[in-house]
């Protein structure tokens, strides 16, 4: 054990590890640092969960993407957008946060699958979201143009506070009724149906756009249906239930705006 600290100190310990870091870190990595067994930072870590969950504290710990980290109470997230107002200067728009669930629920898929959802083009969003990290090139699909397939990264597990895309909400407690979620469903695996009947070397249904065709309509896309409309209203009620989780603020990194005219 590190010099002077008992097992009973460990959940302070790791508190003090995990307020100082700005990246999820594993029990693995704590018990190295703290000279401990793993098994004994494990049940340290569940311990201190448990005192923050039990103790109406203005901090958790959660889990996320392989490690251990320090989030704020969700029930003060408006409290603390308040407070912090314009610091995060990296903040999502609306269409960059429509795109980034669309991406998440239906990955993989393409540049032109996104844009048919959203109704507009989406290469600014795409690429704002892929410059912050949260969604990377994972292949291309085997289709006309063969164009780039995304999805989420280890940074979006972290932002949203999720272990695996698994623990995304499930969308159908935010559809209204059963034909809107069939409707909607349908919509969101679309990228694998068209996928699986490429391989299986059957005609799909309809093409996968290719990221031409995504350059070529521009904002001149499809409008938006009802079904574009759902989907997009669902997965933004299932993101604002997780945007709750708010991580450590660096206030030695924060830009403010000001109102220079």
């Amino acid at each position: 054990m590190f010099q002077g600290i008992t097992e009973a100190d460990l959940p302070g310990a790791m508190e003090a590890l995990l307020f100082v870091t700005d990246q999820p870190v594993s029990a693995v990595t704590l018990a190295e640092m703290l000279e401990c067994d793993a098994s004994l930072a494990e049940s340290a870590l569940l311990a201190l969960q448990e005192q923050l969950a039990s103790g109406n504290r203005g901090i958790q710990l959660r889990e996320v993407a392989g490690g251990w980290r320090l989030f704020t109470h969700p029930a003060y997230h408006e409290l603390i957008e308040k407070y912090v107002v314009s610091w995060d200067t990296r903040k999502l728009s609306a269409a960059a946060m429509e795109t980034l669930a669309i991406v998440a629920y239906s990955q993989p898929c393409t540049r032109g699958q996104v844009a048919s959802v959203r109704g507009v083009n989406s290469d600014s969003p795409m690429n704002s979201l892929v410059e912050k990290g949260l969604l990377r090139e994972v292949g291309v699909a085997d289709a006309p143009g063969n164009p780039v397939l995304y999805g989420t990264t280890r940074t979006f597990l972290e932002k949203f506070g999720l272990r695996t895309v698994a623990d995304l909400p499930d969308l159908a407690q935010f559809v209204p009724d059963e034909e809107t979620r069939r409707l909607v469903a349908e919509r969101l695996s679309a990228v694998r149906v068209q996928m699986e009947a490429v391989e299986g070397e059957e005609k799909p249904a309809a093409p996968v756009a290719s990221e031409a065709d995504a350059d070529n309509e521009g904002e001149q896309a499809t409008a938006p249906g009802p079904v574009e409309d759902a989907a997009r209203a669902a997965m933004a009620a299932a993101f604002s239930a997780l945007s709750g989780a708010v991580e450590k603020i660096d206030f030695d990194t924060l830009v403010f705006e000001t109102d220079d005219e």
